[in-house]
C-alpha cells in the first residue's frame, strides 16, 4: 500500500502529522513531523522507532503506550501528547475522522415542544450512526417551560414539586449525564451537535468535550464574547459562567454533544423550581429578588434569535455544512419517542 498521512491539531496545541506506510499489516516508514516542541529533539527518531513495526489495528491507547515507553524519563512532549499521535495515526489510516472529513447538515432554530428537542436527540443520532444523515449541528427553539434533567440525576432532589406545579413547568429526562436545564421560551441558546463516533476516536470524554466546544468558543468571539473552556464541560468569559455541554456516546456510533448557554433567565423563578439551583445561587450570594442570570444577553447586546443565526452562520463558515430541516419521519419518530419514553414517569423517575 502507498503512502498515508493523518493530522491532528491538539485543542490548545500544536498539530501533529504522521506519514507512514501499511505492510504486511504493519505500520512502516514512519515519520511523524508537526509545529509542536520535543526535548531533546533525538527523541523523535525513538518515536518513529516505537511505532514502526506496530499492527494497523493498533487503538490510540496502545499508540501512545508505544510512545510513551519508548521515551527516557527527561524527554518533554510540549504542545502535543502521545495520544495525539496515536490519532493521527488513526486517521492516516481511515481508522479516525477529522471535521474536513465531513458534511454537515445544519438546522437552524425552529420552534417545536421541548420534549420533541429532546427526543430528536436520539432520532438523529441513530440515524447519524446509520449513516442515513450526515453529522447534524441543530439548534432549539421551543414555546412551552421545561426542566431538562441529566440521565442519572434524581428528580426529587433536583426539582421542587410545588414551584414546578404553581409555574406549569414540566420535567423530561435526557440521555445525555449533566445538570438541569430551567428551560423558558426564550431563556437560553441551547443546540446539539452528533457526530461519528470516529471524530472523537482516541479522545477522553474531557478532552472530547473541549474538541467538539472548540468551533463555538470562535462563534461566541464572533457575537464579542472572549470565552474559553473550563473543564470538564463548560464554557466560561472572564464574567463568569456562560454554559455547560452534556454528551452521550452511543454504541451504534455516534456521539451526542449538546450546550445550553443561559440567555436571560428569571432567577427568582429557576429557584422556585430547582432545588439544585437554591444552594448554586446562595453560594454566589444571589439573595435579593428579580435577579436574572443573563450573560449573553448583557455580554452581547443582541437579541437571542440574532445570536442563534450568528452561531449557524460561524458553524457553516467552518465547516463543510449544507442548511436542512426535520423531515416528517424525524418529527414523527420523534413524538412517539416522546409518547413512549420520554413522556411516561417510567423514564422520568428512573432515578426518583
Amino acid at each position: 500500500m502507498g503512502g498515508m498521512r493523518g493530522e491532528y491539531k491538539v485543542p490548545g496545541g500544536k498539530l501533529v502529522a504522521v506519514d507512514l506506510e501499511e505492510v504486511d499489516g504493519r505500520l512502516a516508514e514512519v515519520s511523524v513531523s508537526g509545529d509542536f516542541f520535543l526535548e531533546p529533539d533525538e527523541a523523535l527518531g525513538d518515536i518513529n522507532a516505537a511505532l514502526t513495526g506496530m499492527p494497523v489495528e493498533a487503538g490510540v491507547e496502545q499508540l501512545a503506550g508505544a510512545v510513551t515507553g519508548a521515551l527516557a524519563d527527561d524527554v518533554s512532549l510540549i504542545g502535543f501528547t502521545a495520544e495525539s499521535i496515536g490519532i493521527a495515526i488513526r486517521r492516516a489510516l481511515g481508522k479516525a475522522t477529522g471535521w474536513d472529513d465531513h458534511d454537515f447538515d445544519v438546522i437552524p432554530a425552529r420552534v417545536l415542544a421541548p420534549a420533541l428537542h429532546v427526543a430528536l436527540d436520539e432520532v438523529i443520532a441513530r440515524e447519524v450512526a446509520a449513516g442515513t444523515r450526515p453529522p447534524t449541528a441543530r439548534f432549539w427553539d421551543w414555546d412551552s417551560p421545561l426542566v431538562v434533567i441529566g440521565s442519572f440525576q434524581s428528580v426529587r432532589n433536583e426539582v421542587d414539586p410545588d414551584g414546578a406545579r404553581q409555574h406549569g413547568i414540566d420535567v423530561v429526562r435526557r440521555v445525555s449525564g449533566g445538570g438541569a436545564m430551567f428551560m423558558e421560551p426564550g431563556n437560553t441558546i441551547t443546540y446539539s451537535l452528533v457526530v461519528p463516533t470516529s471524530l472523537v476516536e482516541g479522545l477522553s470524554f474531557e478532552r472530547s468535550y473541549s474538541f467538539l466546544d472548540e468551533w463555538v468558543i470562535g462563534a461566541l468571539a464572533d457575537v464579542g464574547v472572549d470565552a474559553h473552556f473550563v473543564p470538564l464541560n463548560d464554557i466560561a468569559s472572564d464574567r463568569g459562567k456562560i454554559g455547560g455541554a452534556a454528551q452521550k456516546r452511543f454504541a451504534s456510533g455516534a456521539v451526542l454533544h449538546h450546550v445550553t448557554m443561559a440567555y436571560d433567565i428569571d432567577a427568582d423563578k429557576m429557584l422556585e423550581v430547582l432545588r439544585i439551583g437554591r444552594e448554586k445561587m446562595s453560594d454566589k450570594g444571589t439573595k435579593s429578588a428579580n435577579k436574572r442570570v443573563d450573560p449573553m444577553r448583557s455580554q452581547t447586546g443582541m437579541t437571542r434569535e440574532a445570536i442563534l443565526e450568528s452561531f449557524a452562520a460561524s458553524f457553516s463558515r467552518r465547516y463543510r455544512s449544507s442548511e436542512s430541516d426535520y423531515t416528517p419521519a424525524e418529527l414523527a419518530s420523534a413524538q412517539r419517542l416522546v409518547d413512549e419514553k420520554f413522556a411516561t414517569p417510567e423514564w422520568t423517575h428512573r432515578v426518583p
